[in-house]
């Protein structure tokens, strides 16, 4: 059955949580006037207990609008460690082709309900207000949680409506799967001394299919920084510009095939014009069907690059024509005790192999006990390849504005941080009085660490 069609009969349900409110904006159905017999004839105290039966339910995911999702589901009791949650709902996202999302959706059955799995996927298109996602979102979230619930005796006052009638219909697209974009991005920074102005713009064509992947984007920046303090004067700005092409065929589950191709310009990198072309080859261990929840690329690719420079290099060149190869393998997982990611890649130059590269990155995100969860991002870079370092001297003002790039053997970064929470395991409530948190600097009230 095509995707769309899925979608389309699922969207025409949905669970409700029969209530007087709630049944006029519900077919009548005989089942609905029967779950509201059962509601009128209930008390608040039996009301209570059947909401105290409700299934536990933990929410794992990124860019989620949580509060919207409590108050719009409520047959369920919403908790906030997931080793206390009879179902817990992960919820992995990656772009599609046509700038939008795919949300996989794995409710994972926990405790009395050990071994009742299931996945659903939820597609948004990059046309969509954030209202429209949450709202679709939360349709998937609640026929995915119907069956947890039916299990309970809460489910006395549920019912399975439709909103209408739908005819499977094949999906006509009659842009075959191109998608234009285009964005522009200004800004102004300053202050008495200082002064700070950047303009960015962008142009991007895609065509992702299951068979093949087209990107072509062309992209341009331009920053300016002044600074008037006492006697000290400066201005100093910086320009990029690029253009960019990835073409990918599959060849089957596991194997990709493609290439790159890159022109760019930028005096930042000494580059007056760059070329490169890239062919690449890309092995998965793990199907390309399961890639939102683990992954073990590969990639394999060969780069000829021409170079001309805006100065002369240390290498006493002001062009030159180089061949290298880059070999990446990335593991990644998203699992039910958090997610994890780590990257090695290696490099060189064959005319020369003493330049070279070795970068290594690592993620992590782990509930290690009960409310407690360690995070770990860090990176490290080996760097032996600055073939396009200027030969002159850096000055100091671009040395502290950062306009050029300078000579380094490495480079890294390191992040760690954890949380820890304890007290009661639910969270049905939502309360937005006063916002999400204790106001900004210079707000009364507020607290930072």
């Amino acid at each position: 059955m095509k995707r769309a069609t899925i979608y389309a009969l699922l969207t025409a349900f949905s669970i409700v949580p029969v209530s007087a409110s709630l049944l006029s904006a519900a077919p009548a159905s005989p089942a609905d006037k029967a779950s509201a017999d059962v509601r009128k004839e209930m008390n608040d105290q039996e009301m209570d207990a059947l909401k105290k039966s409700a299934p536990k339910v933990f929410i794992d995911g990124n860019r989620l609008d949580i509060d919207y999702i409590r108050t719009e589901i409520t047959f369920v009791n919403y908790v906030w460690d997931r080793r206390e949650a009879d179902v817990h709902v992960l919820i992995t996202q990656q772009r599609t082709g046509g700038g939008g999302r795919e949300y996989t959706i794995a409710f994972i059955g926990q405790g009395t309900c050990a071994g009742l799995n299931n996945e659903l996927k939820f597609y948004s298109n990059r046309t969509e207000t954030e209202d429209e996602i949450r709202k679709g979102m939360v349709q998937i979230l609640k026929l995915g949680l119907a069956p947890y619930a039916a299990r309970t005796p809460i489910s006395k006052i549920l019912s399975l409506s439709t909103e209408r009638t739908l005819k499977p219909t094949a999906v006509a697209d009659n842009w075959d799967f191109w998608v234009f974009s285009f964005s522009a991005r200004g800004r102004l920074n300053g202050e008495k001394t200082r002064k700070y102005n950047s303009l960015n713009g962008n142009v991007s064509i895609n065509r992702v299919t299951p068979a093949s992947k087209l990107r072509l984007g062309l992209s341009g920046s331009y920053d300016e920084s002044k600074f008037d303090y006492e006697d000290y004067q400066e201005e100093s700005s910086s320009r990029s510009r690029s253009l960019d092409g990835l073409y990918v065929r599959s060849l089957s589950d596991h194997w990709s095939v493609g290439g790159t191709v890159n022109l760019s310009y930028s005096t930042y990198s000494n580059i007056a014009t760059g070329f490169s072309i890239a062919p690449a080859l890309e092995f998965d261990v793990f199907p390309y069907s399961e890639s939102t929840r683990r992954q073990l690329r590969i990639i394999y690719r060969v780069a000829v690059s021409y170079n001309k420079y805006l100065e002369e290099t240390i290498c006493d060149k002001l062009s030159q024509t180089v061949v290298s190869q880059v070999l990446t393998a990335t593991l990644s997982f998203t699992e039910p005790w958090g997610n994890a990611e780590i990257s090695a890649e290696g490099s060189h130059y064959f005319h020369n192999f003493a330049y070279k590269r070795l970068r290594f990155s690592a993620g992590l995100s782990l509930r290690i006990l009960k409310g407690l969860a360690l995070t770990l991002d860090g990176r490290y870079a080996a760097v032996h390849d600055q073939i396009a370092l200027r030969k002159s001297e850096v000055s100091l003002d671009d040395l502290l504005l950062r306009r050029k790039e300078l000579a380094t053997d490495y480079n890294y970064s390191l992040a760690v941080g954890f949380n820890y929470s304890f007290g009661s395991v639910y969270s049905n409530v939502v309360n937005p009085r006063f916002g999400g948190g204790f106001g900004g600097p210079g707000s009364p009230g507020g607290f930072y660490f």
